[in-house]
């Protein structure tokens, strides 16, 4: 696998895992609003616990090519 595939696997992880995060305005709309400044840094946060984990796991599941592959 070379680099450039490694980091698009990478970046996809991290974009949906992001997105995914759009389930908590469903959840809990009151605490998570976009429309509320609290709300958007709350939104922010779960986005980017969430971006972490995925590509905590895509880097479980593909860990960095070799510098030679």
């Amino acid at each position: 696998m070379n680099a450039s595939i490694w980091l698009k696997g990478l970046a996809a992880a991290v974009i949906s895992s992001a997105a995914n995060s759009i389930c908590v305005l469903i959840a809990d709309p009151q605490h998570f609003s976009p429309q509320q400044v609290d709300g958007i840094k709350h939104l922010g946060m779960v986005a980017l616990v969430s971006a972490i984990v995925g590509a905590a796991m895509y880097l479980k599941q593909s860990p960095m090519p070799k510098s030679g592959s």
